[in-house]
């Protein structure tokens, strides 16, 4: 159920819920304005395409998203990655990844892998988050400086030492700027009366007016780098999509799905934690998916949920998707009115807001926290991810830090994984028989899921085994689930010990795993009767067959005399 059907049916639409929820709507628009801008000047882009973004994402997530009190936009997770498609593939292929991602993140939500996505391991999220800080932070020095930024440079390392190189020569009333609005983001929200006003919005204005006034020689702003902003709405266009392109953006959409989806869930549960509602993880993925895929139509850029914003909302009165579609009404109003005074705002305080925006994006007190206590893998795979995404790029980081997570993940699950003989002791005990248990049987149990990993021990245990039993009963009572190249692997050494003679049976196998083995045919390989409810039932199955072998014997042993 969409979140605005929800939101319906629990009397969102009634007076007094419109009011308090008008109210959140003008405070995020607010703050969202010059927080969408300088994400899309740091992402390469006209500082339109952000507030184009915020309108366009805002409206559709808090219409068909999956959590009530979500507001989407333009975010700093995606700076990075957006930043480095821009420099390579263009704007088009900007817009081409943006939709492809989109269309991902809809295909995640129909196979209900919402639910999944937002349990991305923390070592990686705070890995990721904190190095594109600290390359959002860095990458702001030309714009908080007031220096020439580096053309023509790629690599992390070989730009920082070339902007430390240019502090020198930092252009005074840019920097005097930029210190001002950094200074206003720091003390406004601690002072009585002044700090009902977003910090950034106040930033930003009396920067704005201080260039209005004096109009310092050399400062640049939106007008001076972007001929300012363009008053109206954006014009629909569509992108040339060849084959050729899709190949080449495949792997920077894969990115965006992912990030889009782990950030958007990630502020769907801190919501949850702050509002007392419920999230649908598969219906919000739905709802990025779709504002992914019509944004970039309008001009805008990748969008996903924002914590700040939606904190911001929650914080306001916010209960409802009604907050998150006035947030865009407002950023639209202000995008037909003030337009034209947008050409004065100087670069610098944005350099200011994204410096803040950088710094709680790090999470420095998490980032210790995991690093003094954490086990060493998850150490490991933090600081992995975070350099990853400093000196080579967000897709590379992303990819390897969930790759190498689920490896450890694996590694410790096949370390849980019990597979051992049962003894004859324990299993006339357990099984409460009287009579020693035939010297040509033996049982083995299982206990934990059976994947690949763990049949490769399965295999390791039976190669240690002396001499082959007639019967081997394999249990399955503590086996919660299997995958289907454990079961392939399983079935493969199975015929390895038909064809040592080794009679198997299995028993305790649940409904799920039996279904899975009638699809692998493996009654083809052990015969009609290869499956026993219980180890009871398998036990009298092998005696008496054992019996009947042994008359056999005595038979043609008489026979013979």
């Amino acid at each position: 159920m969409f979140a605005i059907q929800r939101a319906y049916l629990s009397g969102a639409f009634k007076s007094k819920s419109l009011v308090k929820n008008t109210i959140a709507g003008l405070v995020v628009g607010v703050v969202a304005l010059p927080l969408a801008m300088a994400f899309a000047i740091a992402s390469g882009v006209t500082p339109q395409a952000g507030i184009y973004t915020a309108i366009v994402a805002g409206i559709i997530v808090s219409i068909c998203g999956g959590s009530q009190v979500q507001i989407a936009g333009p975010t700093g997770a995606f700076v990075v990655l957006l930043s480095g498609i821009v420099a390579q593939y263009g704007l088009d292929g900007l817009q081409i990844a943006t939709i492809m991602g989109g269309i991902m993140l809809a295909l995640m939500s129909l196979a209900k892998l919402g639910d999944v996505i937002r349990f991305i391991p923390t070592p990686v999220i705070t890995g990721f988050t904190a190095g594109i800080g600290i390359t959002i932070f860095v990458g702001q020095w030309p714009y908080f400086f007031g220096f020439a930024p580096p053309i023509g440079i790629h690599d992390f390392h070989e730009k920082l030492w070339y902007m430390l190189q240019e502090i020198p020569l930092s252009h005074i009333p840019t920097l005097g700027i930029a210190v001002l609005s950094l200074i206003l983001l720091l003390i406004v929200p601690k002072i009585p009366y002044i700090k009902v006003f977003p910090a950034p919005i106040v930033a930003m204005i009396i920067a704005t007016i201080l260039q209005f006034i004096y109009q310092f020689e050399g400062v640049a702003t939106i007008g001076s780098a972007f001929g300012g902003i363009p008053q109206g709405l954006p014009s629909f266009t569509i992108p040339v999509v060849t084959w050729d392109k899709i190949a080449v953006l495949i792997g920077p959409a894969f990115t965006i799905a992912m990030l889009g989806a782990i950030e958007s869930l990630l502020s769907a549960v801190v919501a949850d934690g702050m509002s007392g509602k419920k999230h649908d993880s598969n219906t919000e993925l739905l709802g990025q998916g779709l504002a992914n895929i019509v944004a970039p139509l309008l001009g805008g850029i990748a969008a996903t949920g924002a914590i700040a914003r939606t904190a911001t909302n929650i914080r306001s009165g916010g209960d409802s998707p009604v907050a998150g579609i006035v947030h865009a009404i407002v950023l639209l109003i202000i995008l037909l009115l003030l337009a034209p005074y947008a050409v004065y705002i100087p670069l610098s305080s944005m350099a200011a807001i994204l410096f803040l925006v950088s710094y709680n994006m790090s999470d420095v007190k998490r980032f210790s926290h995991i690093v003094r206590l954490a086990p060493r893998v998850d150490v490991g795979i933090l600081l992995i991810t975070f350099l990853l995404t400093i000196f080579t790029d967000l897709v590379i980081a992303v990819n390897l830090g969930v790759m190498l997570s689920i490896l450890f993940f694996m590694r410790r699950m096949i370390g849980s994984i019990d597979i051992h003989e049962v003894k004859n002791d324990e299993l006339m005990k357990e099984i409460e028989l009287e009579k020693e248990i035939h010297t040509e049987i033996m049982v083995y149990t299982i206990e934990g899921p059976l994947f690949f990993g763990a049949v490769s021990a399965f295999d390791g245990a039976l190669n240690s085994i002396h001499k082959d039993p007639t019967f081997l009963i394999i249990r399955f009572a503590e086996v919660p689930f299997v995958d289907l190249t454990g079961l392939s692997m399983l079935l493969d050494i199975i015929k390895n010990l038909k064809e040592r003679k080794v009679e198997v049976l299995l028993s305790d196998v649940n409904y799920e795993i039996r279904r899975q083995m009638y699809r692998l045919e493996y009654q083809k390989v052990l015969g009609r009767h290869y499956l026993w409810r219980t180890c009871a039932s398998a036990l009298h199955k092998a005696e008496h067959d054992l019996e009947i072998m042994d008359e056999v014997k005595r038979h043609k042993l008489d026979k013979n005399k």
